[in-house]
């Protein structure tokens, strides 16, 4: 199969039928074999029963429905569990993404050999309350991930290659940064493509503003889970040994000046009564708990049952 279509949704029944006409026109034109993914991710307006409608009359569709709200990274993840076309596509339901940029999608995927390419909405129909915030969001992430060609992370159109979303997995709010989750699994090839983007036609928006805030707690954990999941002591240990080395060279730097002082017979104040002295304290404190939080970790991390789960591109 070329292309599977993995679409996410909550309470879009109004763009539904528009969607999947829209999807099957472009496929046709284009020759591809094609299913459309739907996950309904606990919709109660009736999307459910119209998807079951839309199958009726149109076999290249499959769909799963959430007992009950789980979230658009839950959705993706059990779509691309689903999928199994050579190309993957993610679009939104809310007819905000355009169908007619698959073909391109397609192309730099099996031509250009790209492992991701994220869509770039260059002109939004947003307002600026979501606009602004969304840029300040992207520069964060592109400075923090090392992904610099990147503009639009969060962009609801990708295109994927096969054995990227085998590969991965995406929980909590970490649909945003898949782009960011695939170069840790050792897919680097990424791009972006502009594509266009429409304003909601039908319903209103899901998210709110505080999306921005568990985005950038999504970010750091995602940023320390790639980095440091199979060797927690070189975070934590690193740090621990700084904290108490820092705290112990200002405790030995006070004692130190006092017995210069006594030895010189000059005026000098007791250890215990500079403030230094108990910031020293709590840096070795700190340090301390640090290290056997990374030591623990470590055990963990040797006891997992994915300890040794390498991403393996090729064998010979």
């Amino acid at each position: 199969m070329d292309i599977s279509i993995v679409i996410p949704l909550f309470n879009e029944v109004e763009s539904l039928p528009e969607l999947t006409a829209w999807i099957k026109r472009v496929m046709d034109k284009n020759g591809f074999t094609y299913e459309i993914v739907f996950v309904d991710d606990g919709s109660n307006d009736g999307s459910w029963e119209l998807i079951e409608s839309l199958k009726f009359h149109n076999a290249h569709i499959s769909a799963v429905k959430f007992r009950r709200n789980y979230g658009k990274s839950a959705a993706l993840n059990v779509g691309f569990a689903a999928a199994s076309g050579d190309v993957v596509i993610t679009m939104d339901a809310d007819l905000q993404d355009s169908p007619d940029e698959i073909p391109e999608l397609y192309r730099r995927i099996k031509q250009d050999g790209v492992d991701l390419v994220s869509g770039w909405k260059e002109k939004r129909h947003d307002p600026l309350t979501k606009t602004v915030p969304t840029k300040l969001f992207n520069a964060v992430t592109r400075s923090m991930s090392g992904i610099h060609n990147l503009h639009d992370f969060n962009c609801g159109l990708k295109a994927y290659r096969k054995e990227v979303v085998k590969s991965i997995e995406v929980y909590g709010e970490m649909h945003r940064y898949i782009p960011v989750i695939a170069k840790w699994a050792g897919f680097r090839k990424i791009d972006e493509q502009v594509v266009q983007h429409y304003p909601r036609k039908y319903g209103k928006t899901k998210f709110g503003f505080g999306r921005f805030i568990k985005g950038f707690l999504d970010l750091l954990s995602i940023f320390f889970v790639g980095k440091f999941a199979k060797r927690p002591m070189h975070f934590f240990g690193t740090m621990g040994v700084i904290s108490f080395l820092a705290g112990f060279v200002i405790s030995v730097w006070l004692i130190t000046d006092k017995l210069i002082s006594i030895a010189h017979n000059t005026p000098y104040r007791n250890v215990t009564d500079q403030p230094l002295f108990f910031i020293a304290l709590v840096a070795i404190i700190v340090g301390s708990q640090l290290f056997l939080i990374g030591f623990v970790a470590e055990m963990l991390s040797r006891n997992s049952p994915d300890r040794n789960n390498y991403q393996i591109e090729k064998v010979i």
